[in-house]
């Protein structure tokens, strides 16, 4: 005979109780995604504290880089400003970077462009002086980084002192006050001279 149990212990059946089991739907995994970045800290040995600390650095490293060149810049048109009052500015040979240190002057300027300035970049881009010998600067460097009357003055420029060489390049001014006023009239005009060359 079994001794009944107590009735606060619960009764122990043979039936058991399962809930039904319910496929969840999942997103196939990504390995693209998922993981490269836990990867790259992990190779690294990086935790989250010295991921961030490391983009802190990178960020500071940028701001102080992007510092270094506004200074740079700054002591470059001190420079460029304290030739144009010496008046020796046409002396000067341009260097890499000059196009920013324009930007810098008409800055300074309250966005008034200084005429002086431009027509020495057209000079030294007409002659090829500076770092606009390689073509590789004149292409880019000027191209993208100077004003269209700049450009215009110095490819007039160019066809007029190949016409007469050895002219002087103050003779030259109708050129750049064309280029100020009439950019486009200015760059027709050297397009015309240049397929006015006589063929070789």
């Amino acid at each position: 005979m079994t001794t009944p149990l107590p009735s606060w212990l619960p009764r122990r059946t043979d039936r058991r109780t399962v809930a039904p089991y319910v496929a969840v739907p999942r997103e196939p995994a990504d390995p693209s995604r998922t993981g490269r970045r836990w990867v790259r800290r992990r190779a690294l040995g990086l935790t989250a504290d010295a991921a961030a600390a490391a983009l802190d650095v990178a960020r500071s490293d940028a701001r102080e880089a992007e510092l270094r060149e506004a200074m740079q810049i700054e002591a470059c048109a001190d420079e460029l400003q304290a030739l144009r009052e010496l008046g020796t500015l046409d002396q000067a040979e341009p260097r890499q970077g000059d196009e920013a240190v324009r930007d810098e002057l008409t800055r300074r300027a309250d966005g008034y462009v200084q005429d002086d300035v431009d027509a020495w970049f057209a000079r030294a881009l007409a002659t090829h002086l500076g770092h606009y010998r390689a073509p590789a600067g004149r292409k880019g460097a000027a191209a993208g980084l100077l004003t269209p009357p700049v450009l215009a003055h110095a490819a007039l420029l160019a066809e007029l002192l190949r016409l007469i060489p050895g002219v002087d390049v103050g003779q030259l001014a109708f050129a750049a006050r064309l280029a100020t006023t009439e950019p486009e009239a200015a760059g027709n005009l050297a397009a015309f001279l240049i397929r006015a060359r006589p063929e070789r």
